[in-house]
């Protein structure tokens, strides 16, 4: 698991182009905030976080399915990682932070109209 990078993964990247083509500025992995969001706008006081549908145990999701081999050992890692998940953004929320959580699946098409569609009402919502 250590070579899974938690940084400039592809989903986030599309979202970082997209915002910036759309006119919003960002600050990048803001370690002083709690579960170090993927990107953050400071003068808004929002915290986005673009998230792996496996990794996050997207529920719901066709792209999230549970490993049959070691499954105790999976079970453990991804509901740690939702617990970990809402305590962060629980503490951000108390702090006077908004957060958007974009899934992974949202961003997986090959229709960029969808994907563009997608991006303008997120730009609107973090301008809102």
């Amino acid at each position: 698991m250590a070579a899974i990078r938690g940084k400039d993964t592809k989903p986030e990247l599309v979202v970082r182009k997209g915002l910036h083509a759309r006119g919003l500025r960002f600050r990048l992995h803001d370690r002083r905030l709690p579960g170090s969001p993927d990107l953050i706008f400071p003068s808004r006081k929002l915290a986005l976080f673009v998230n792996g549908c496996f990794w996050h145990a997207h529920e719901g999701c066709r792209y999230f399915k549970f490993p049959k081999t070691a499954a105790d050992k999976w079970l453990s890692k991804l509901e740690g990682n939702r617990e970990r998940d809402g305590l962060n953004h629980a503490e951000l929320e108390a702090g006077g932070w908004r957060v958007v959580v974009v899934w992974e699946c949202a961003l997986r098409t090959k229709d960029s109209g969808r994907i563009s569609t997608f991006l303008d009402e997120l730009a609107a919502d973090i301008r809102a």
